[in-house]
């Protein structure tokens, strides 16, 4: 089926692209230029007109992308026209009155491109993060897997896998033969040696992860100790309502922010205090929730509420910066019980030593998302699927070759069926439906 959509992002726009991809492709674009189809791969200036009186749209480029030389790997055509909303709805009216295409879904072409093997699924799941990144290190990042460095060492893991089933797999031409004992010992040795590697993959602090949908910070503590003033000072913008009210903020307030090139998601919660009001308590359970799964809790207090170290000892771990606000109205002695927390003394009002708490927060970022390895977990499907070739890998390593050779066979093809998935090297349409769906229309 040939399919189309605008590529460009909606709304009005100096020029917008409205790509198509399909078996009818080259009879849509002689429908609406009634002209022949331009050179290969060479822009062309042409009048675009609709079908059914023959009176002008518009005039764009038109790109002509035959298979299988295309992102798709089908024929495509690019229309580059101006991104005025009336021309586009014409546009668009007019491709499917020709009854020879429909609307592309979400990732349509991305998704084709995979099943024609024109990318691999790690490269596929890049390109949408390309599409979403914010800041250079996510740039950075999709662009290393989209160059294949991950795709090539999860699939070199998969072909020493195949080797070994391989090997195997040739007992079964002679049944009646014992493995030699040097063989086993050989097999598992290579065995545990790649599980070895796909565990040091693992324990990588989940960076993957934080640099693709951005390292979160929890901003918590009790009521009217400067939370909102806080997180409208990191946003430069009034994302909270700050008043004297105690207990404003009722639910999670979210910004995302862009840290020296690191994404950090900054979460004002409600103030935590003992309350018998509904609502302001579904409130405090979100920002305890909230707090357990951030990367950092920036925990904030002020001198009049010093005394609650009950909430310190909950949420206070080597994650956490904890912060004296208001010091700029208060003369106080500092508690010995919070010397241990190495607290920052600030004032949001007066901008006092903001300046050592963001230095502090670059620190802690660049530390928590710093990797030297070229492979990148970004998806926590990755992380399942690795987890749970482990498990199978250990359960061939358990098992005696000799007397239970079938199921020590099976477990090897269920090791390489779910690296599989990882890489795409398996056909699962639920697993592909779940990753295009989140692309755009256009991709």
């Amino acid at each position: 089926m040939t399919i189309f959509a605008l590529s460009s992002a909606p709304g009005q726009s100096g020029v917008a692209v409205i790509r198509i991809s399909g078996p009818e492709t080259g009879n849509i674009i002689k429908s609406i230029t009634n002209k022949d189809l331009p050179p290969p791969r060479k822009a062309k200036l042409l009048k675009i007109n609709n079908i059914n009186n023959s009176s002008l749209i518009d005039e764009g480029i038109i790109l002509w992308l035959p298979a299988p030389n295309s992102y798709t790997g089908e024929d495509m055509a690019e229309l580059h026209v101006h991104g005025s909303r009336g021309v586009i709805t014409e546009i668009q009216n007019n491709l499917l009155s020709t009854k020879k295409c429909r609307m592309a879904e979400a990732g349509e072409f991305t998704k084709i491109a995979f099943v024609n093997g024109k990318i691999n699924l790690l490269k596929a799941e890049a390109i949408g993060d390309l599409i979403a990144a914010e800041t250079q290190i996510q740039i950075d990042q999709a662009q290393s897997i989209i160059r294949g460095k991950s795709f090539l060492k999860f699939q070199d893991i998969r072909e020493k896998i195949i080797k070994i089933l391989g090997t195997m797999e040739a007992k079964i031409d002679f049944p009646d033969e014992d493995i030699p004992e040097i063989v086993t010992e050989n097999i598992k040795n290579e065995v545990e040696n790649i599980e070895i590697e796909i565990k040091k993959i693992l324990n990588d602090n989940k960076v993957g992860e934080k640099i693709r949908t951005g390292f979160k910070i929890a901003i918590v503590g009790p009521p009217n100790s400067g939370k909102s003033s806080l997180m409208n000072y990191f946003s430069k913008r009034d994302v909270s309502i700050v008043s004297e009210i105690a207990g404003t903020t009722r639910d999670v307030l979210e910004t995302h922010l862009n840290f020296d090139g690191y994404p950090v998601i900054i979460s004002d919660t409600a103030g935590i205090r003992a309350s018998k009001d509904i609502i302001e308590k579904e409130g405090i359970k979100l920002a305890f929730k909230k707090a357990e799964e951030a990367d950092l809790r920036i925990v904030i207090i002020e001198p009049k509420n010093v005394e609650f170290f009950g909430f310190l000892n909950d949420l206070f771990d080597k994650s956490s910066l904890l912060l004296v606000n208001k010091t700029d109205l208060y003369d106080f002695k500092v508690p010995e019980q919070l010397k241990k927390y190495n607290p920052f003394y600030i004032s949001v009002l007066k901008e006092t030593n903001i300046d050592k708490v963001i230095s502090e927060i670059k620190f802690i970022l660049k530390k928590s998302l710093y990797t030297s390895t070229d492979v990148f977990i970004t998806r926590e499907r990755h992380r399942i699927e690795l987890n749970n070739c482990i498990l199978s890998l250990q359960d061939f390593k358990n098992k005696n070759m000799n007397e239970d050779f079938d199921k020590a066979t099976e477990d090897l093809r269920v090791a390489v069926r779910t690296l599989g998935k990882v890489v795409g090297k398996v056909d699962v349409e639920e697993i592909l439906s779940s990753i295009f769906n989140d692309f755009c229309i256009g991709k």
